[in-house]
């Protein structure tokens, strides 16, 4: 197996050492991680390069000029697809994704395109966010599935698994999202594709170290995302 974990980061020094030595200590066969850095100011990419010296598994992007979550997850997959991976896992890095899930996305990726890690179905829960942003998410939620006709409970999730095939037909060069958007449009794109996509249940737990970087201009730009989308698709371009 290839396997190809991608993290887009900014800021994330108290956290990326001791998730990529978790990841790492998974032993996961054929298991590697690439870090997309934003130049971050507090040196989080410093303290990647410190580790990619001593485990080759560790790869990192450091990106001086392009910045946001959307662009930095497609150099991180166009990255991946380029060293011959078969699966791309992609999650943030403050453990709100926590790399014990790993193994039964890439497990549940053998029989499926796209594996999402999902607070909303049966198992899964959404732990330790104040009940106005877990009602944001779920308004959002609904909002999305009736909008884009999308049968997914979580579809706002940002720890999912892809086949290889999955990846290149929604074809990363076409992508119109360069923020936070870029999980859903990632996701509608492999939906319209017809690819199988399975929900495995996850505790996503709020972050303890840094700053979140979900704001009302995230959620503005999600709902702004779903009506270019649905442009998109009545002119037959998504």
């Amino acid at each position: 197996m290839n396997a190809f974990i991608v993290i887009p980061t900014y800021n994330e020094k108290d956290n990326i050492a001791r998730l990529i030595d978790e990841i790492l200590a998974l032993n996961i066969e054929g298991l590697s991680l690439v870090v997309v850095d934003d130049n971050s100011p507090d040196g989080t990419y410093a303290i990647v390069e410190e580790i990619r010296e001593k485990d080759s598994r560790a790869h990192l992007i450091r990106r001086m000029k392009r910045r946001g979550r959307g662009s930095a997850g497609i150099e991180g997959f166009k990255y991946a697809l380029d060293k011959g991976a078969e699966y791309i896992i992609e999650m943030d890095a403050d453990f709100s994704h926590h790399p014990k899930y790993i193994p039964a996305l890439l497990d549940a990726a053998k029989t499926n395109d796209v594996v999402i890690g999902s607070r909303f179905v049966k198992g899964g829960m959404d732990r330790d966010r104040g009940f106005y942003r877990q009602i944001c998410t779920r308004l959002a939620g609904i909002y999305v599935r009736a909008a884009l006709r999308v049968d997914i409970k979580d579809v706002s999730s940002g720890f999912r698994c892809f086949r290889r095939e999955a990846v290149e037909k929604m074809d990363l060069d076409d992508m119109i999202s360069t923020g936070p958007s870029i999980v859903l449009e990632k996701l509608y794109k492999a939906s319209l594709n017809g690819f199988k996509i399975k929900e495995i249940p996850i505790t996503f737990s709020d972050r303890r170290q840094g700053q979140t970087k979900l704001d009302y201009i995230t959620l503005l730009e999600t709902f702004v995302m779903v009506l270019r989308l649905r442009e998109l698709r009545k002119k037959g371009l998504a």
